[in-house]
C-alpha cells in the first residue's frame, strides 16, 4: 500500500518538474523527441565513420597487395613514378616546341606570301638546302661570259627591289647574292675562272640593288652580301644545254633569323 503511494505520488511529481523547469509538457516532449533523433543521426555518423575505416583500410591493403605483385613481376613502383614524371616533363617540352614550330611556321609562311608577288615577274622562289631563295635566269641577266647587265636584267632586278623596299619588313631581312655557272670551263680572259665570273655577276646584281638614284634599286647595302660559287651548286644536269642554261643563273638567298634556324624543307610542303 505504501509502494503505490510513492509510485503515484512520483508520477504527480514529473508534471510538476516539468512546469519548475519552465517548459509545458508538450515542449518537454519535443525536446525528447529531438533528442532521440540526434542521438539517432550520431550512432549513424559513427558507424559511417567506422565504414570509412574500415574502407581505408582495405584500400591500403589492397595498394600493397598490388606493390607486391607489381614488385613480383619486377616493377618498381618508384621507378615507374619517376618515368611518368619524366614522360610528363617531355610532353610538356614537345608541346612547347610544338607551340614554337607553329610560331616559325607562319613566319616562314608570311614571307613566301611576300615573295609570292616576284613569281608575278616569271621568277622563281623556293626552299632548297634550307635556305629561302629567289632565282634570277643568268641569260636573262647577262650575255654569255660577261659580268654587265643587260637592259632587260635591270629591268628585272628594278622590279625586284621594288617588291622588296616597299615592304618593311622584307627591306630589313638579311640577303645574299650567289652567282652561280655551268660547268664549262673558261678560256682565260678577265675573270680567268667560274670562280671569278660566277663572283663578279653576283657583285654586278648587288651593285645595281643596293645603287641609288634611277639607275638602281635603292636598297639599304647594310642588309646584302654577294657570293661566288662558280659550278659547284647545280640545279641540273651540265650534260645538256638546257641543263647548263638552268645552272647559269643568279640567287637572292634571304638568310635566315636566329630562331628560323631549322628545317624549312619540312614546313615547304604544302
Amino acid at each position: 500500500m505504501l509502494r503505490s503511494t510513492v509510485f503515484k505520488s512520483a508520477l504527480l511529481l514529473v508534471p510538476l518538474g516539468v512546469a519548475a523547469c519552465g517548459y509545458s509538457q508538450e515542449e518537454w516532449d519535443q525536446k525528447v523527441r529531438e533528442n532521440e533523433q540526434l542521438r539517432n543521426q550520431l550512432a549513424a555518423q559513427r558507424q559511417a565513420h567506422k565504414k570509412c575505416e574500415t574502407d581505408y583500410a582495405d584500400a591500403l591493403a589492397d595498394v600493397e597487395e598490388l606493390k607486391k605483385r607489381l614488385k613480383e613481376r619486377g616493377v618498381n613502383m618508384d621507378n615507374l613514378a619517376a618515368d611518368l614524371a619524366q614522360h610528363r616533363k617531355a610532353l610538356e617540352e614537345y608541346k612547347r616546341r610544338a607551340e614554337q614550330l607553329d610560331q616559325i611556321r607562319k613566319r616562314f609562311e608570311l614571307l613566301r606570301s611576300k615573295l609570292q608577288k616576284l613569281t608575278q615577274l616569271g621568277l622563281k622562289v623556293e626552299v632548297r638546302d634550307n635556305r629561302m631563295l629567289i632565282q634570277l635566269p643568268g641569260d636573262v641577266l647577262f650575255d654569255s661570259g660577261r659580268d654587265s647587265l643587260k637592259k632587260d636584267g635591270e629591268e628585272i632586278l628594278g622590279q625586284v627591289a621594288n617588291v622588296i623596299r616597299s615592304d618593311a619588313e622584307l627591306s630589313k631581312r638579311e640577303f645574299q647574292v650567289a652567282g652561280h655557272t655551268d660547268s664549262k670551263p673558261l678560256a682565260g680572259g678577265q675573270f680567268r675562272d667560274n670562280w671569278g665570273l660566277s663572283a663578279m655577276r653576283a657583285r654586278s646584281v648587288l651593285t645595281y640593288l643596293t645603287g641609288s638614284g634611277d639607275k638602281g634599286g635603292n636598297l639599304d647595302p647594310v642588309h646584302w652580301s654577294a657570293a661566288g660559287y662558280a659550278d659547284t651548286d647545280p640545279i641540273a644536269t651540265n650534260d645538256t644545254e638546257d641543263g647548263r642554261r638552268k645552272n647559269r643563273r643568279v640567287e637572292l638567298v634571304v638568310q635566315p633569323n636566329v630562331e628560323e634556324m631549322l628545317n624549312l624543307n619540312s614546313l615547304a610542303t604544302p
